[in-house]
């Protein structure tokens, strides 16, 4: 009985094909077909000589503007397609360059990197990716670029805090950036403050006589100077780094470059305003910020005129603005102030932020150094301002 003989069932007699398991090895194609199509051509063509391959024509061609190929088979055809790719992906050769084997010219492009399709290496772009500049930036640019802009003012904050004048002098020195980064900060700061000390000053000082002259000491942008100037007021503004305009670059806790001395006015023992000075208000705009700022004190003294009625009528003033957060007892920075020969006038702690004093200037007994040595050291009445570690 033939098997799966069932009534009604019939199986064909071919068998089925089973395909075999031995791949076949795939045919080249693509460029490396067009490539042996174009060596062969290349042959051919230097058989027959430029005479036979430039400006042929067929049989019925005499002139009127047909083709050669206007003849060829399919087969032709397909085959001049090929080489017009060929031509288009390889370089042409100069005149003086002979022609290289296939196998050569495969083994120097492996030695030299050049790629099959075209030997000639990519264009490098004419100019130079631009970086992207600040209005070009992400808002996630912009973010890391404020977090950078920040801890770098924090960093350069805590240093003018925690060192003496020579030292901050010395830093600005050396790097001048670092001046114009910290207050680039410091007015991103400011745009923070319920109210902004500097325009209080602004605001209270035009008030004055006209001739008032203002010394603005650790005046950072002069901001105080441009804003009473054109108002006729005479403002000379000292810090670490001079903007050749409005600001003169000293060191307010060592000896500024303006007149004034020390000493008693007659030498008979009484109490005295020293002689010599040109200045009428000091101010000092939340500039005591180095370790020995009480010299920022002594010198505010000596360059203040004493009352004059005839052309101020009370003393040199000192105004104070300090943040509020460095007080640890107003008193005591009070009574020290006082000591360099001062009279507390009036303290204003209704901000949150900072606490606004003046003190006018009084006589004063001429001090030995060993006295002034020891006000000057106590610094540390007023605390470092520092920012939270983020």
């Amino acid at each position: 009985m033939t098997l799966f003989d069932v009534p009604g069932w019939s199986v064909p007699g071919a068998p089925v094909a089973v395909p075999s398991k031995k791949r076949k090895r795939p045919s080249k194609q693509g460029l490396d077909q067009i490539q042996s199509v174009a060596v062969n051509m290349e042959k051919l063509m230097e058989r027959l000589g430029p005479e036979q391959t430039h400006g042929a024509k067929t049989k019925g061609d005499h002139g009127g503007g047909v083709s050669a190929h206007a003849d060829q088979s399919p087969k032709k055809k397909r085959k001049r397609v090929k080489d017009q790719v060929q031509q288009s992906h390889t370089p042409a050769r100069g005149d003086g360059e002979q022609r290289m084997p296939k196998k050569k010219r495969k083994d120097r492009e492996k030695k030299t990197g050049v790629d099959k399709v075209t030997s000639s290496p990519p264009l490098a772009p004419s100019h130079p990716p631009s970086q992207p500049s600040g209005n070009a930036l992400t808002s996630l640019q912009r973010g890391m670029k404020q977090s950078l802009d920040g801890a770098r003012f924090r960093w350069i904050n805590e240093k003018l805090y925690k060192s003496d004048g020579v030292h901050a002098h010395a830093m600005m020195r050396e790097d001048p950036a670092v001046f114009d980064d910290y207050h680039k900060g410091f007015r991103r700061q400011v745009e923070s403050w319920p109210s902004n000390p500097v325009s209080h000053y602004i605001s209270t000082l035009s008030a004055y006589p006209p001739r008032t002259v203002i010394a603005d000491l650790g005046c950072g942008d002069a901001a105080l100077a441009q804003a009473l100037i054109p108002k006729g007021y005479t403002v000379m503004s000292f810090d670490l780094v001079s903007d050749r305009a409005f600001v003169i670059e000293a060191d307010i806790f060592e000896r500024l470059p303006l007149p004034g001395s020390e000493g008693d006015s007659d030498g008979s023992g009484k109490s005295g305003h020293g002689h010599g000075q040109v200045v009428n208000v000091v101010v000092c705009a939340l500039s005591l910020m180095g370790t020995n700022w009480p010299n920022c004190i002594r010198e505010a003294w000596r360059i203040l005129r004493p009352k004059m009625r005839e052309l101020m009528p009370t003393s040199g003033e000192l105004k104070i603005a300090e943040v509020a957060s460095r007080f640890t007892d107003v008193q005591q920075f009070q009574s020290l102030v006082e000591s360099f020969g001062f009279r507390h006038k009036s303290t204003d702690d209704s901000n949150t932020h900072f606490t606004l004093l003046e003190f006018e200037k009084t006589g004063r007994k001429l001090r030995g150094e060993k006295e002034l040595n020891k006000l000057l050291a106590k610094g540390h009445i007023l605390k470092p301002c520092e920012y939270k570690k983020r």
